[in-house]
């Protein structure tokens, strides 16, 4: 899709901090409740030939209001990975008497039989973000004997059901932007290597967001706001973590009242470190984004590239400080040309809040 400045991908740092709190609101208020419905099929989260329907699982008590079922604990990321402007909604079921273990860096150890659901959202309109919703796709990650296995579930038209597809699929999203103009581009659903493409942790498929730092803040949960690592402690599904004011956490990428520094680390640490850190399948490029890297160079600043290729753009190093517009990390993240673009995968529009970002924490570097 090109670059159309009054498009989704060109809003403005302000209009687009607008619709995100639109879209929180909105999310938050879907998943205040929780419902009753049906048990959580056991079964259905450990079986080998996985169930075509998403509502065979048992998730939801509504599963068009996503209101979850007992035992389905809605959540959220204190900064989340973007994925072509879509609001999402994170769900975490952990079997009954079973608990994951605390990780103060890593992603929690989560017992065989969890199961980590997030739907996918798109508005009809960006100037009312928390009105017409229509969901587009739910994926899956359920925890059997042999590790993670990656699902995605696509959803009818009729928005009363999603049906599995291992191989993908391409949906054709119309909507308006905050600015008032209609935009339309074609969303893909991943197949199930291409998840493996971005949870691939030392060979094996592993959750990117559950992890201390980003899900320690506040939710909006039924019986009024509270810490998600304080409510996930008592409710006996994570054990070993310390009181959240102990634990380690990032900022909103959006809060302007955090440190640049520290917002701008938080977003590539979720949106590019589960491959750029030693682990992953970016380590041969030597750049790490991980939120605990210390040396500056190791994440970019005045690192040459290992390869220089196209993706380069002709810039020198991966964070120029000072020169936003000489620094290859940006010209990636900017661009939504295939084979230049990062994160190459999981989006199609750049998002403009973070571009806007990340020029300001290079440009103030010295």
């Amino acid at each position: 899709m090109a670059r159309d400045e009054s498009s989704v991908a060109g809003r403005s740092l302000r209009l687009v901090r607008s619709v995100a709190a639109g879209l929180a609101a909105a999310v938050a208020t879907t998943l205040c409740g929780t419902g009753a419905a049906g048990a959580v099929s056991l079964d259905a989260i450990l079986s080998d030939t996985p169930p075509a329907e998403l509502s065979a699982y048992g998730f939801f008590a509504d599963m068009a209001a996503q209101r979850p079922a007992d035992g389905v604990v809605p959540f959220k990321l204190n900064t989340p990975l973007y994925s072509d402007g879509a609001v999402k909604m994170r769900f975490v079921f952990v079997p009954q008497g079973r608990q994951a273990s605390y990780d103060a860096d890593e992603v929690f150890d989560f017992p065989v039989g969890t199961a980590l659901v997030k739907t996918f959202a798109f508005s009809a309109d960006y100037r009312a973000p928390d009105r017409d919703l229509r969901i587009v796709e739910t994926r899956l990650l359920l925890h059997r004997e042999d590790g993670w296995h990656a699902l995605a579930y696509v959803w009818n038209d009729e928005q009363t059901e999603a049906t599995l597809k291992i191989a993908g699929a391409r949906i054709d999203i119309s909507t308006i932007d905050a600015k008032g103009v209609p935009f339309s581009f074609a969303y893909a659903v991943p197949n199930k290597n291409q998840c493996k493409g971005c949870h691939d942790l030392g060979g094996a498929i592993s959750p990117i967001g559950p992890k201390a730092r980003n899900i320690n803040g506040s939710f909006p949960y039924a019986d009024g706001p509270a810490n998600q690592l304080d409510r996930w402690t008592a409710l006996g599904i994570l054990a070993g973590a310390p009181a959240s004011a102990a634990a380690p956490a990032v900022p909103d990428f959006l809060d302007a009242a955090a440190p640049v520094d520290a917002r701008a680390r938080a977003w590539l640490d979720v949106n590019c470190a589960h491959c750029h850190r030693a682990e992953g399948p970016a380590s041969n490029s030597g750049l790490f984004l991980t939120w605990g890297e210390t040396e500056p160079v190791r994440y970019g600043v005045n690192k040459r590239p290992v390869a220089a290729g196209r993706g380069s753009g002709g810039r020198l190093f991966d964070i120029a400080p000072g020169d936003p517009d000489g620094s290859i990390l940006l010209y990636r993240v900017d661009s939504v040309e295939p084979g230049i673009m990062m994160p190459e995968l999981g989006r199609h529009l750049h998002d403009p809040a973070a571009v806007a970002l990340l020029r300001e924490w290079i440009a103030a570097m010295k």
